[in-house]
């Protein structure tokens, strides 16, 4: 009903592999701190960029009263980037067809065009020539969408 003695032959491993991992842990910190008991540095969180401050911002002028949810921020920022990759990808060609090394107003002007439907277009173009040819920006005019 006793137990077997453990042997020493096979505490032994166990032992080394300590020994090493400590050793692993000692010349990472030292290598890492430059010496003496300082924490590792943490490594910082890769900033993930989005139009949420932005689409915020528009909501609040056009529904002050409405909020919106992390999932419909993350619809409406999925939609953003997706109308911005096909534009940029249709002005491109378009630059390309007319041997044009630079993207201009007017190649953007005839992706969105060729993008967007009638009257949605239309009104796109009106407000991208408005920010263009004048200092006016839709996210400092608070008087922007009322009335």
């Amino acid at each position: 009903a006793s137990k077997a003695p453990v042997s020493k032959a096979a505490k032994a491993p166990a032992a080394a592999s300590t020994a090493k991992s400590s050793a692993r842990v000692a010349r990472r910190t030292s290598s890492q701190g430059g010496g003496g008991g300082e924490e590792p540095k943490k490594r910082k969180k890769a900033r993930k960029e989005t139009y949420s401050s932005y689409i915020y911002k528009v909501l609040k002028q056009v529904h002050p009263e409405t909020g919106i949810s992390n999932k419909g921020m993350g619809v409406l920022n999925s939609f953003v980037n997706d109308l911005f990759e096909r534009i940029a990808s249709e002005a491109s060609k378009l630059a390309t067809y007319n041997k044009k090394a630079t993207l201009s107003a007017r190649e953007i002007q005839t992706a969105v065009r060729l993008i967007l439907p009638g009257e949605l277009a239309k009104h796109a173009i009106s407000e991208g020539t408005k920010s263009v040819t004048s200092s006016y920006c839709v996210f400092h005019d608070a008087s922007y969408h009322k009335g």
